[in-house]
C-alpha cells in the first residue's frame, strides 16, 4: 500500500466523482478544526444506484494509484455512503440526507477549498 498525500487523494476522488456526474461536490479542509481527518469530500447523488456507482468509481481510481481499501459505511442502503481513507473522508449523500445532516454547516469553521493541491 502506497502512502499518498491527502491533497492528491482528494483530487483523485473528486475527479472520479465528477466522472460519474456527482452533484454539488464540496471539499472542506477540516484539518485546522478537527483531528478526525484533513479533508472531507462531500457530494450528492440522484439515487442509491448512482451513489454506489460514485463510490465504486472513487475506490477503483484510488486502487489504481495503490491506495488501500477504505472503511465503508452505508453502502447497502446508499442514502449516505461514507468512504474513510483516514486523512480524507468521502461522503456521498442522497439530496434529502445531505440537507438533513448539512455537514457544511456542522463543519462551518472548516475552509471550503477549490483544489487542495493549490494550498
Amino acid at each position: 500500500m502506497l502512502i499518498i498525500e491527502p491533497g492528491v487523494l482528494v483530487q483523485l476522488a473528486v475527479e472520479a466523482a465528477e466522472g460519474k456526474r456527482a452533484m454539488d461536490i464540496t471539499v472542506l479542509n477540516i484539518g485546522g478544526v478537527s483531528v478526525v481527518a484533513e479533508y472531507f469530500v462531500i457530494c450528492s447523488s440522484r439515487s442509491p444506484v448512482h451513489a454506489r456507482a460514485i463510490a465504486d468509481a472513487i475506490e477503483d481510481k484510488l486502487q489504481q494509484h495503490s491506495v488501500g481499501q477504505p472503511r465503508r459505511e452505508g453502502f447497502r442502503t446508499a442514502q449516505w455512503v461514507l468512504l474513510d481513507y483516514g486523512s480524507v473522508v468521502i461522503h456521498i449523500f442522497q439530496e434529502e440526507q445531505r440537507r438533513f445532516y448539512n455537514l457544511e454547516h456542522l463543519w462551518g469553521d472548516a475552509q471550503v477549498v477549490k483544489s487542495p493541491l493549490s494550498m
